[in-house]
């Protein structure tokens, strides 16, 4: 048997292992959706969104992802997919709905992925204003703002906002922002100030 057609082999044997793998991963993702949704059926029919996302429940439970995380996916790619898991699961108990400053594609519309995952409801406007008022009148469930930014520092709207209103803030999402200078200059000594 030739090198070549053994290393074919070889790799099809991986790939029937990584094929076995999914159907299991995917068994076991469909079982915590099946899960999940009976713990949505031993909570009382009241209870709302909100009530059924419990904030605590979702950080102990990625406590105990990167706890277990032997790699070799890093402890942020294990969170990512964990987050999307739950976030898919907590959708079928009741869908999220969360207003966010936008428009889509800002760094707060990124935030509420990354907090919220994207099985959620999102609700993009145009002033901080309107989240708050969103959020207040019970069409949205949760609202994320911007307290902090690079450009401005502390956002005293934002911080007003919630002096006026009965919301009071449940989390924080910290993004990492890249910005990039982009030039038509070939060299650096043509770029001025």
């Amino acid at each position: 048997m030739s090198d070549s057609k053994q290393d074919k082999s070889g790799l099809e044997a991986v790939r029937d292992e990584i094929d076995r793998l999914d159907e299991q991963i995917q068994g076991l993702i469909s079982e915590r959706a099946r899960l999940a949704f009976r713990v949505r059926e031993s909570k009382a029919d009241s209870l709302s969104a909100v009530e059924f996302y419990r904030p605590e429940r979702e950080a102990q439970v990625l406590r105990g992802v990167i706890e277990r995380n032997q790699g070799p996916l890093s402890d942020t790619e294990m969170l990512r997919l964990f987050r999307e898991i739950m976030s898919a699961c907590l959708a079928q108990q009741e869908p999220l709905k969360v207003a966010y400053l936008g428009p889509e594609g800002t760094f707060t519309q990124q935030a509420v992925h990354r907090h919220f995952g994207h099985s959620v409801h999102t609700l993009s406007l145009p002033a901080i204003d309107n989240v708050f008022e969103q959020v207040q009148s019970g069409e949205a469930d949760f609202g994320v703002v911007p307290v902090e930014n690079s450009t401005q520092g502390i956002v005293s709207h934002t911080l007003d906002m919630f002096l006026l209103s009965d919301l009071k803030i449940c989390g924080e999402i910290e993004l990492r922002v890249h910005q990039n200078l982009l030039t038509r200059a070939r060299g650096l000594d043509q770029i001025e100030r």
